[in-house]
This record gives C-alpha cells, sequence and structure tokens, in this order.
C-alpha cells in the first residue's frame, strides 16, 4: 500500500528540452527566468537550477558556485524523556531489551537540579515529573545520573562475578568501566563504542558504590551546520570536464571533482572521508568501480596496493569480533582490481593482482564458503556495525555464521573477475574453476535468498544450528545483484520496482529496527543509491532512476558537500551516529551517474561500450570532454533522452556496436543521438516501491519453561510466527506456545505487525535431548592445561592456542549413536573488543583430510579472558564409536593481525541433531 503523503512521482515534461523551459518576461522587466520543476515529492522539489525542500533551498549560481540556506533542525524540539540504561564494560547487559530507565528532563518546580536518585543497576527507573504537552528540551540541560553498584560490587566480594539478567557471568577481573547509554546527544545507543566515549562513564569518587555522571544535553555548541556557499577553489582541469542544459547538474559535477582531488593524500593514496583518514578496503574498492578507476587510476592502484599484506593477502578492515573472517567483504578489492585493469589496460597491473585475489578466495573457499547452501559466510558489506544491522542476541560468530544478500553478491562477482582475469592470461582451468564457483554462489542466492512474495531478495540466513531468512531489504546487495547479473531479467525489473524506497532515498535496509539510532539504521547512504540508480538504468526502469539521481543531488546541493549518510526519517545529515563531509564513495557515486547513467559508459574486457541512460525529465545537450580510456582521449557529446542509440559516430564515421576498442590511441570525437521514449516506442517506465520509512516490531525475548515458549506482548504486534529449526511451524496470537516433547530442536519466534512488517527472529532456544550441554570433551585432557589466572572455566583448566602454542590438538569424540552432530567450542579471546581490532582466532576442524569447517574464535572483550563463549556450530555426521578429530592452526587460518591469533579453549560441545 502507498501512503498518498508520500513521492507523487514525477512531473511529465513535454519536448526534448522541456525541463529547461523557461517563462521568459518581456523585454521590459527584470524578472529572473522561472524555470520548472525536473522532480518533485511532498518531500523536496529538484529544478534545474535548485533543489527546494520547505524553507531550505541549495542553487547554482554556475558551474563553479553553489548557495545554501539549509540549517539542520536536530536540536529543534527535542522531547524531554530520556531514556537510557547502564552499561558495564560497553555491553548491553543491565536490563532485557526495550526495558530503559526514563529521566524526565524538565524543570523542577523547586528549582533543584534535575537528577535521578542512586537507581540499583537492575532495576528500571520511572520518572513521574509532569511534563505539558508542547514542553520541549530546554537548550544546556544539565543532569546528574547516580548509579547503585553496590549489589554488583556486593556479588563480587562474596562469589567473585556478578550474574546478569541474561545468566552471563561478569567476573570481577574483568570488571573495567561502567558507562551509561541511552538516545539523546552526548547519549548514545551504541553499547560498543561506549568505551570511545569517557563523557559517558560513570565515577565513584569518593568509593561508596554510588556511580554518577554528569551530562549536559542539548548544547547549542553541537548544533549541525553546514556551509552557505561553495565556489570552485581547486584545479580540476586535468579530469573530464562536464557540461550540460542543468546549471545544478554541472556545479555538482564540479564539487565532486574538487572534493576528489582533495581526497587523495601527500602519498598518492585516497582518504575514505574528512573524518575517515586512510584507505579502508571497502570504502575506495566502491569508489574505485564507480568513478575512481577512470578518473584516478594511478591512486586507486596505489590505494588497493595499500590493502594487501606482506604475505600478499587482501586485508580486511578491522570490524565485528576482529575482521576476518567474520567480515568477509574484503573481496570487493577484486572486482575495483579489474576496473582498473579494464580502464587502463594494464596487464602488468593484471600480473600483479590476479595471484593476490587468486590466494585471498582460496583462503575464503575454506574458511568462509558454506558447502550446504553454496553461499558465503560473513558479515553484510559495508554494514560492519552490528546492532545497526543484526538483532541484538547476535555476537560477532553469529555473524560469521550468517549469509549475507551483499556480501554474496561481492563474492560471486570476485569469481567473475578472477575468472576473467585467468582468461586474459592464458589461464583456462583456472577461469573454469572460478565461473563454477561463481555460478554455485549465483545459485544459493536465487535458491535461498530470494523471496518471490515481496518480490526481492531477503537480507541474510542467520541462526545457529539452524538458519532462517531475514525478509529485510538490503538496498545495496539488491542494487549489486541486479547490477552483476546475478537477478537476470524480469527479475532484476522486479527487484527495481518492488525493493522499498523512502521519500529521502533508498535506506540501507528496510524495514528499520526499532530503538537503533541512524546510520546504517534508518539513514540513506549517497554512494548505495548511486549503485541504485547503475542497477534501475541496467534494469531500463526510468522511474528509479530519475529518483535516485533526486536523492543524491538533493543532500549535496543543501550541504554543498558529498556527505557520508544521512537520516531517512528526515532527510538531514546531523542525527546519525557518525557522519563525514567530502566522502569519496559519495562523491564517486555523483560522478558515476555522469559516466555509467547518463553517457552509460561500461568497460567490457577490451572494449569501452555505451549504454546511455538518460530520464525524460533530463533531456538535451550534454558534452564530456577529454575522457580517459587506456591510451586514447574521448570528447563526447550526446543529444536527447531515453536509452535507444539514434546514431553514434566516432570522428564522424559510424562506431559499430556503440563500443571503442582498447587498443584507440589519440584523441577522438564522439557523438550520440538519443531516440526519445514514445519515439522508440518504450514500453511504460517501471513502478517505484514508494513507502513510508517505517520500524519492524522489536524482537521478541522468549523464554522457555514448563514444557512452554512464552514472551512479553510486543508492542505493535498482530500475530507470532513460531519457528522450528528456522521453519514456520506454526502462526498464533497468543504470547506462549506449547512445545512437543521431542528429540533436538531450535526454537524462536517472530512478531509481526498489521502492515506484515517481521521483527528479527528472537535468539534460538536449543531444546530436547542434549540440547544444553551435550558431552563435554575437556580440552586439558589432550594437552597440557594454562597456568594463566582466568576464571570462569569448568572442571580442572582451559588450554591455550595460538600460532605458537598447541597449533594442532588432537581431539577423541566417542558417541552411543551414529548421527548428526553439532560440534563448537566454549572459548575466551580477550584481545579486543567484539567490534573492531582485528584479532579474530581461527582454527581448521578435520577428521583425517575431511575438512569438517572453520571454528571461529571472535573477540569477547579487551582484557575480558574470564568472559566465555561458543564458537560457531559445525554439523558433522559422526559414526557410533570413538572419532579421532584434529583441531589446527593452517596457513589459511591466518587473520588479518598475523602476530596475535590466540584464544582459550575450555572444552569441545558435542550435541547430537538428529
Amino acid at each position: 500500500m502507498k501512503p498518498t503523503h508520500l513521492a507523487t512521482g514525477f512531473l511529465l515534461t513535454l519536448g526534448l528540452l522541456n525541463a529547461c523551459q523557461t517563462t521568459k518576461p518581456a523585454a521590459t522587466t527584470a524578472a529572473p527566468v522561472v524555470m520548472k520543476p525536473i522532480w518533485q515529492s511532498d518531500a523536496y522539489t529538484l529544478y534545474p537550477d535548485r533543489v527546494v525542500q520547505g524553507q531550505h533551498e541549495g542553487r547554482a549560481l554556475s558551474a563553479t558556485q553553489l548557495t545554501s540556506n539549509y540549517v539542520s533542525p536536530v536540536n529543534d524540539r527535542l522531547s524531554p524523556r530520556i531514556e537510557f540504561k547502564f552499561s558495564i564494560n560497553g555491553k548491553d547487559n543491565e536490563m532485557a531489551p526495550g526495558l530503559n530507565h526514563l529521566l524526565l528532563a524538565v524543570p523542577r518546580p523547586s528549582g533543584a537540579a534535575i537528577e535521578t536518585p542512586p537507581i540499583v543497576f537492575g532495576q528500571r527507573y520511572e520518572d513521574k515529573t509532569p511534563v505539558a504537552a508542547n514542553q520541549y528540551l530546554d537548550p544546556s540541560t544539565p543532569v546528574r545520573i547516580r548509579l547503585d553498584m553496590r549489589p554488583v560490587l556486593a556479588a563480587f566480594k562474596k562469589d567473585g562475578y556478578f550474574t546478569t539478567f541474561k545468566g552471563d557471568k561478569i567476573y570481577q577481573q574483568d570488571f573495567k568501566h561502567v558507562y551509561v547509554a541511552g538516545g539523546t546527544a552526548p547519549l548514545s545507543w551504541d553499547f560498543d563504542n561506549l568505551t570511545n566515549k569517557p563523557e559517558l562513564e560513570l565515577k565513584d569518587a569518593d568509593g561508596d558504590g554510588i556511580y554518577e555522571a554528569t551530562l549536559t544535553l542539548n548544547q547549542p555548541a553541537a548544533a549541525k551546520t553546514t556551509a552557505t556557499s561553495w565556489q570552485k577553489s581547486v584545479n580540476t582541469a586535468d579530469f573530464p570536464q562536464y557540461s550540460s542544459d542543468y546549471p545544478l547538474a554541472d556545479a555538482l559535477y564540479n564539487l565532486a571533482l574538487e572534493e576528489a582531488r582533495r581526497a587523495v593524500e601527500p602519498d598518492s593514496t585516497f582518504r575514505t572521508g574528512k573524518e575517515w583518514a586512510g584507505v579502508w578496503t571497502r570504502d575506495v574498492s566502491y569508489s574505485i568501480i564507480l568513478a575512481q578507476a577512470s578518473l584516478q587510476p594511478k591512486v586507486a592502484m596505489n590505494s588497493l596496493l595499500r590493502k594487501v599484506s606482506a604475505d600478499g593477502r587482501i586485508i580486511q578492515d578491522t570490524g565485528t569480533g576482529g575482521a576476518y573472517p567474520c567480515s568477509t567483504d574484503r573481496m570487493i578489492w577484486a572486482v575495483a582490481a579489474w576496473e582498473i585493469y579494464q580502464a587502463t589496460g594494464d596487464l602488468a597491473w593484471l600480473r600483479k593482482v590476479f595471484p593476490i585475489i587468486k590466494q585471498s578466495i582460496s583462503d575464503d573457499v575454506q574458511n568462509a564458503y558454506d558447502q550446504k547452501t553454496g553461499l558465503v559466510r560473513g558479515e553484510s558489506s559495508f554494514l560492519d556495525w552490528r546492532e545497526q544491522t543484526y538483532p541484538r542476541w547476535m555476537q560477532p560468530v553469529d555473524i560469521y555464521q550468517s549469509e549475507n544478500l551483499g556480501t554474496n553478491a561481492v563474492h560471486y562477482q570476485a569469481n567473475v573477475v578472477l575468472a576473467q582475469m585467468a582468461a586474459r592470461l592464458s589461464q583456462p582451468g583456472q577461469a573454469a574453476l572460478y565461473k563454477r564457483q561463481a555460478e554455485a554462489i549465483k545459485f544459493g542466492i536465487n535458491e535461498h535468498l530470494w523471496q518471490a512474495d515481496k518480490g526481492y531478495y531477503g537480507q541474510y540466513l542467520y541462526g545457529r544450528t539452524a538458519l532462517s531468512l531475514s525478509p529485510k531489504a538490503e538496498a545495496l546487495g539488491e542494487g549489486l545483484c541486479v547490477l552483476f547479473g546475478i537477478a537476470e531479467g524480469e527479475r532484476a525489473q522486479t527487484v527495481v520496482s518492488k525493493t522499498p524506497v523512502t521519500p529521502y532515498g533508498i535506506p540501507c535496509i528496510y524495514p528499520q529496527i526499532p530503538g537503533i539510532p541512524p546510520y546504517h539504521n534508518d539513514a540513506v547512504w549517497p554512494f548505495v543509491q548511486s549503485y541504485w540508480a547503475l542497477a534501475g538504468a541496467k534494469a531500463g526502469n526510468e522511474a528509479s532512476v530519475m529518483e535516485s539521481m533526486a536523492a543524491i543531488y538533493r543532500p549535496a546541493a543543501l550541504f554543498l558537500t558529498n556527505k557520508e549518510n544521512f537520516v531517512a526519517r528526515n532527510g538531514d545529515f546531523a542525527g546519525t551516529q557518525i557522519n563525514s563531509s567530502n566522502m569519496l564513495w559519495s562523491l564517486s557515486g555523483s560522478l558515476s551517474l555522469v559516466y555509467k547513467v547518463l553517457f552509460g559508459m561500461q568497460y567490457q574486457g577490451e572494449r569501452l561500450v555505451f549504454r546511455p541512460f538518460v530520464p525524460t525529465a533530463f533531456a538535451g545537450h550534454r558534452r564530456l570532454e577529454g575522457f580517459r580510456y587506456r591510451r586514447a582521449v574521448l570528447d563526447i557529446e550526446m543529444d536527447g533522452s531515453g536509452s535507444t542509440i539514434g546514431s553514434i559516430t566516432m570522428d564522424g564515421a559510424p562506431l559499430p556496436d556503440a563500443a571503442v576498442s582498447g587498443a584507440l590511441t589519440g584523441r577522438h570525437a564522439i557523438k550520440i543521438t538519443l531516440i526519445a521514449p514514445e519515439v522508440a516506442m518504450a514500453p511504460a517506465p517501471a513502478s517505484v516501491a514508494r513507502v513510508a520509512n517505517r520500524t519492524s516490531p522489536e524482537t521478541p525475548a522468549v523464554t522457555f519453561a514448563n514444557g512452554r515458549l512464552r514472551w512479553a506482548a510486543v508492542e505493535g504486534a498482530d500475530e507470532y510466527l513460531v519457528l522450528k529449526n528456522g521453519k514456520l511451524a506454526t502462526t498464533v496470537r497468543e504470547t506462549e506456545y506449547a512445545v512437543p516433547a521431542e528429540g533436538f530442536a531450535a526454537w524462536q519466534v517472530v512478531a509481526v505487525d498489521d502492515a506484515s512488517r517481521e521483527s528479527f527472529a528472537s535468539e534460538l532456544l536449543e531444546l530436547g535431548r542434549e540440547a544444553s550441554g551435550g558431552q563435554q570433551v575437556q580440552l586439558e585432557t589432550v594437552a597440557g592445561k594454562s597456568s594463566l589466572p582466568y576464571k570462569g572455566f569448568t572442571s580442572k583448566g582451559f588450554v591455550e592456542t595460538s600460532t605458537t602454542k598447541n597449533t594442532t590438538l588432537t581431539i577423541p569424540v566417542t558417541v552411543a549413536e551414529a548421527g548428526l552432530y553439532a560440534l563448537d567450542f566454549r572459548y575466551a579471546n580477550g584481545n579486543g573488543p567484539i567490534n573492531t581490532n582485528n584479532k579474530c582466532a581461527i582454527r581448521t576442524l578435520r577428521h583425517g583430510p575431511e575438512l569438517l569447517g572453520t571454528v571461529v574464535l571472535p573477540q569477547r572483550g579487551v582484557e575480558e579472558w574470564s568472559n566465555w563463549g561458543f564458537s560457531n556450530p559445525i554439523l558433522v555426521r559422526l559414526d557410533k564409536g570413538t572419532t579421532r578429530l584434529v583441531l589446527a592452526y593452517e596457513p589459511a587460518n591466518q587473520n588479518m593481525n598475523i602476530a596475535v591469533n590466540q584464544a582459550m579453549l575450555d572444552y569441545l560441545r558435542v550435541r547430537r541433531l538428529e
């Protein structure tokens, strides 16, 4: 259903240059030229020379000058309802999700300071102070938050540990810090990054067990502003020069060129953004594919090579649980490397990158490829902030176990380009291997992630011993599937027309996650919008392409820079958790609208092909001068609109197949005339799935007792889906369900609202025989136990494994019955936080030469060596009797740190599933 208050679509225009038609005043008047809109919705309007959003306007005064009066509304009319909760060691461990403390930050009648009483850790506090209906948070409101930690400290003294509401034990020696998290700045719900916000740490200055912090809310100094004008000040004459009938598009192109030049560091590598120093694998790779392979190929080469380890592997940036293999989207590097070759024809470059990609994919095949589904494990590509994209219950090891749409699209294309590289380097056997691997991934995506009822792909498979599909749309993954040809023909068209789009653009995910502030959640990223524009052009959806162009031009014109992201619900650059100006992939996306959409330049191996796509509202004359393709320089002129080429010439002669040979040298003039859609008898424009920006229901918290699953009613939920082993068992309206008495089964509950929006599935409850304990093989019985002073282990001790200690463990497993078993390890890894760094420990589990799987042991907290959890489960069929398994540190298990690959192992858990 499409709400009537959302985007109303395009204004149909008449004639080839209708978008630029003007109402000319009489010669005796000085009235300004009035231009008709190109595109408009209830949210904003795009004109040839400006964008208007309410009272805000960004205008092109010329091709090199822009002005804007945009002011962020982020600090206006803030609610005085301050929700917060406390955190030990930067984790969400005080109360159940959705259960928060409430402070009403309004002036007290007595004039007293706004403060809480000492709130006992784990006991909800609710402020009853009256608040008027139209009362807002005053600027610079100080609040004092007080926390009573005495019960926690008493538990440390009595037992040596404190047990959280989830049943987890926090040992006294692991107790480092206490923080406050919340939803009103400077508070943040980003638990994983609380350790980076010292102002949110509570202190016990007098040692009485009462921890305190004083915060200033709604600080005017924190109000977000942007520049009011931009005028070109950097020489970009050596870059391709663009001009058209649309002053705003021309100015934004020149702004992107200037920012592209500013994005190069003195060492000739890319700077990711104004606020993001250094080279980041995925950022530079996506940027290179969009535009930088053509614009700055030498800098692109330098940047990619900076992200190669000393032993010749692609580096996965720091990320969830210690980076690789929890995150595996580094392979987009391969696609970028191939784009550079196609743009430059540099065979030496191809020979250099081929073995790097080959080795990296070889590691991934062992560590991350799931032979059962044909898919690749690992975190969502670029969506690398755990709680922004995943349910709160998922730990880094669960993220490793998941199989995501965008990441799989990346691995598909990496294998495709590696096959093309092998063919170009005369290695047909290798080319066939990588082509087969690519086809297996493509089949897996279409088999396991496609949602026929929705018309687009699901977000990811997730779970532990049983995987289910998150039905959320994941914008980058949807776009890459169309762009890379994973979705073909009618399916590609369906994806573009059915994937949800909100009023300010396509959000990273849809629907949004409740209670999570904007960043990846509830946000639009211009570079993702650019890939969506490329997908729309490939699918032939003019409405989608036009809407994407508007969604990219709007923020750049109002903010006068290419921002990293903006809030989906209101289009504002402020309000997201982090945001950078001069963002490399955003500015590259803006350039791609000219190179890859309007002029439709596509590299196809050893040639450059023109596949223009000009929306009717952008019809007219445009020129691109000085575009470099290998050893040639192209000056390109184009007239008209649509995607059908009426004529194309080079130096006055017809250009067969609209393709330029990679062997071309010198400077050449290309002229293109497009046939308007009505002349070409093109089908009616495909639709766009415009939706309101909504959240899904909260994830249910499910318990089991007396043979029944139970959960609290979820706000807005109409019904609940009960999943058994990842499959729908039943649908209920009650908040409990009687579990049949039977063997092992994994149970989950999904809340569904009246618009069929689904919550995440609850954390798995594994019930039945051997569900919780199973058989335990204590590892100190197969290797010498460690003397390290850590707590929380079972039995008599634990074993240390590193690059030099216990690199191979032979583990006898004896079972009474043949069957399918889940094998996982209880472990500790205190080498870093769960959200960053690069010290995830990795091991290989084998039975003889047979590869059973990769054991992933992610970081669990800085110096939290008494914080124990389980690795990913590996499902193995075991024969009755004793089987000797080998857990080993193999070459493919090298992590991104290289030097530190360490964990403590308590026991191997063996549970029979069937």
